[in-house]
């Protein structure tokens, strides 16, 4: 990525504030880090736990001006700042993402939210309604479509090189909770492990959104039809750590779903597969650098990032020459730059880069709801297909 759009735009960087991610969090470690990769924004507040103790320390250490310890006091009051917040990130337990949402939005904050969007199809629907009546930007986390060799898929299907899509297949499956011990005996039961706060189903909101989204992102197909098993392999869990689907896609394509987080000694293999009338393309996260393309026609082919064949979607997404890796710092990144540079235009008003539109939005988050929804119903009635179309 070159330049810097939104200092052009706005004459200076957006101001973050961010809710959650403190001490202990993994994922608000990546935010904070992807705001900062490309320059675009500036930490100016936070409310980083709902412990208002270790969100002031949290905040302390980490040198943020402004630290609450409440996520509504800071909304309420980086609202009446003249140098308060642009843009607030949601890093929160799933159960609190649809209420913090819904107060961003409703005083005028554009929203960088982590999946999924909310628990329920209601909730998603209602956040949904909310950016489309206000017209502020939401940014869903999915970022795994930041990274350039995913981008270069989309591309290549969007530039009809694999022709019409047949078929895909997708798993995304780890090994970290493959432990019969996990959580232990007398442990603090994390909030993912908790329905009300974690959602219905464990697996599916952790990862399974995941790819469901990337099926999307890549071929940029809607799954009409699901027949789920849904359930757990490791004795005597009661949350969900497997699902598996066959799928019907709105072209009449077919696919297969497989996600888990009980696999012992796998890491974090997420895979896809997307065949069409002129070919086949194949990614696998582990390997990020590496998209394979095989023509029905011709010898397998190999693109990496800024290398032969890379269409513009894929190079605006590369911040190094060729030969270098990058992976998943660089495209958590590239989802935070993109949602900058839309935020930056819509707050110049000018017309944003059409190659920064394609970050995932609040749509793309309910419609993730709608298809977690309709596997848990299809597991619920013994596999039977079930619809998943949104509308």
């Amino acid at each position: 990525m070159d330049g810097n759009p939104v200092i052009e735009m706005l004459g200076r960087r957006l101001r973050l504030a961010v809710i959650g991610g403190g001490p202990g969090s993994f994922i608000g470690g990546m935010h904070r880090a992807a705001a900062r990769i490309d320059d675009r924004y500036e930490l100016v507040a936070g409310a980083l736990s709902s412990d208002p103790e270790r969100s002031r320390q949290a905040g302390e250490a980490l040198g943020i001006p402004r630290v609450y310890t409440d996520a509504l006091d800071l909304l309420d009051t980086e609202a009446t700042l003249d140098a308060g917040a642009d843009v607030v990130a949601i890093m929160t337990p799933n159960d609190s993402h649809h209420e913090y949402a819904m107060a961003a939005l409703g005083l005028g904050f554009d929203v960088i939210a982590d999946k999924p969007i909310t628990n329920t199809v209601d909730e998603a629907l209602d956040v949904l309604a909310r950016v489309e009546e206000t017209g502020l930007v939401f940014c869903l986390t999915h970022n795994y479509t930041g990274y350039p060799m995913v981008r270069q898929a989309r591309a290549m299907v969007g530039d009809d090189q694999l022709g019409e899509i047949r078929l895909v297949q997708v798993e995304y499956v780890q090994g970290g909770k493959a432990r019969e011990d996990d959580p232990g005996p007398g442990e603090d039961v994390p909030w993912r492990y908790d329905p009300v706060r974690g959602g219905p189903s464990l697996v599916m909101g952790d990862i399974g959104t995941h790819a469901h989204n990337l099926v999307r992102f890549i071929t940029g197909l809607e799954v009409s039809e699901v027949a789920a098993e849904v359930g757990h392999i490791v004795p005597n869990r009661l949350v969900d750590d497997y699902a598996g689907a066959m799928l019907r896609f709105d072209n009449g394509a077919r696919g297969s779903f497989w996600v888990t987080q009980a696999a012992a000694g796998v890491e974090n293999s997420l895979r896809i597969r997307v065949s069409g009338t002129r070919g086949t393309l194949e990614w696998q996260q582990e390997q990020p650098t590496r998209l394979v393309f095989k023509p029905l026609d011709g010898p397998a082919q190999l693109r990496t990032p800024n290398g032969p064949g890379t269409l513009p979607l894929s190079a605006r997404a590369s911040r190094i020459v060729a030969g270098h890796p990058e992976g998943f710092h660089e495209g958590f990144a590239n989802v935070y730059s993109d949602a900058a540079e839309a935020i930056a235009a819509r707050r110049a008003g000018v017309v944003a880069d059409p190659l920064a539109l394609h970050f995932p939005n609040a749509r793309d988050g309910a419609i993730g709801v709608r298809f977690v929804d309709a596997v848990m119903q299809s597991s619920e009635a013994g596999g039977t297909w079930t619809n998943a179309e949104f509308s």
